[in-house]
């Protein structure tokens, strides 16, 4: 069985851990402090950043080879640039921090690309 390396499985436990500790804030800390379009926000934010958390698992899982690295990468900054920046729009920050969204879905969608072609090379016949 082949070793997965360590700085991978710790950025899926931090990316899990912290959607987690992000979705119960705005559940119940944020519930009476941010508006319906502002929560709504929020809750965008910490669905995309669960759903890629579990694609770090996958993309971790698909082993050492290039497209893998570059999906994990790409997850990661695609939950930094996106989820992060709906987070603090919905907390008030300044609506130019918009323009930061479409890149982490960008990256995202990259992710997904490597993600497929790292699972396309491992398990091709």
């Amino acid at each position: 069985m082949r070793q997965l390396a360590p700085g991978r499985r710790l950025l899926v436990g931090l990316a899990g851990a912290s959607a987690v500790l992000l979705g119960t804030l705005g559940a119940h800390a944020l519930r009476n402090v941010l508006d319906a379009a502002h929560h709504e926000l929020w809750h965008t934010a910490v669905e995309y950043h669960f759903w890629h958390a579990l694609a770090l698992v996958a993309a971790v899982a698909c082993g050492q080879g290039k497209a893998s690295r570059v999906a994990v990468w790409a997850f990661v900054v695609g939950i930094v640039l996106f989820s992060g920046s709906l987070y603090g729009l919905a907390l008030g920050a300044p609506r130019w921090l918009g323009l930061v969204t479409p890149f982490g879905g960008v990256a995202f969608i990259s992710g997904w690309i490597a993600l497929g072609l790292s699972l396309r090379t491992r398990y091709q016949a």
